[in-house]
């Protein structure tokens, strides 16, 4: 991996859609970048975040140096230009409950069998005040499915940025703050039965919740 131009590993529209969206955060929302050696090198592996603001996706995807894929809800295919960048970075389409989508799941399997990572976001959809909330079960299903390593990623400064109902903060500081993987044994519970996919899930949200931001600069 190339730490200087990460883009060189990605696919070519991928690669400049990543150096923009760093340049733009840069620009307009740079906080603190923390914990990014907790990213794997290699192989599969999915990223679960807190939602608060409609620029997490891309936030976060800017940081990490390798190409990952991204939900979207179906909704947002509409034709056109819009459509088109959906999918050339690999957006995933996928139904509001996320777990069931038997076409979503295929795509996730095809995708970490390729080696890439995955974002998800086990609240399901974005925060209304800028707290955490409960996890659902989609993020637990994906997880215990795959049985890939589980990065949690907490992200501050975004509801802040441009939160739900908020108007936009150019320069409001957003940091992003990845922990250690999550490994299958940490949140996987085989003989959990129909609650195995909700219990996966809010491990994953507590090991979130339990990243802070830095108390101090980091340089």
């Amino acid at each position: 991996m190339n730490r200087a131009f990460p883009q060189v590993g990605m696919s070519p529209f991928y690669g400049v859609c990543h150096y923009a969206l760093r340049v733009l955060f840069d620009m307009f929302f740079r906080g603190e970048i923390v914990g990014l050696e907790n990213v794997p090198l290699s192989g599969g592996f999915l990223l679960a975040a807190n939602h608060a603001s409609f620029i997490d996706p891309p936030v976060i995807g800017s940081q990490v140096p390798r190409q990952i894929s991204y939900f979207a809800r179906k909704t947002l295919w509409k034709g056109g230009l819009s459509s088109w960048w959906l999918d050339a970075v690999g957006t995933i389409p996928v139904d509001r409950d996320g777990g069931q989508d038997v076409s979503a799941i295929k795509r996730v399997l095809r995708a970490l069998k390729d080696e890439r990572g995955l974002i998800l976001f086990p609240e399901g959809t974005r925060t209304p005040d800028g707290r955490l909330q409960p996890a659902k079960p989609g993020v637990g299903f994906i997880a215990v499915k795959t049985q890939v390593p589980v990065v949690p990623v907490r992200i501050f400064g975004s509801f802040e940025a441009l939160g739900k109902g908020r108007p936009p903060r150019l320069g409001t500081p957003v940091t992003v703050v990845f922990g250690a993987p999550l490994l299958p044994a940490a949140y996987d519970a085989p003989k959990a039965g129909k609650e195995r996919s909700q219990i996966a899930s809010e491990r994953i949200m507590a090991a979130i919740t339990r990243l802070q931001l830095p108390p101090y600069r980091v340089i």
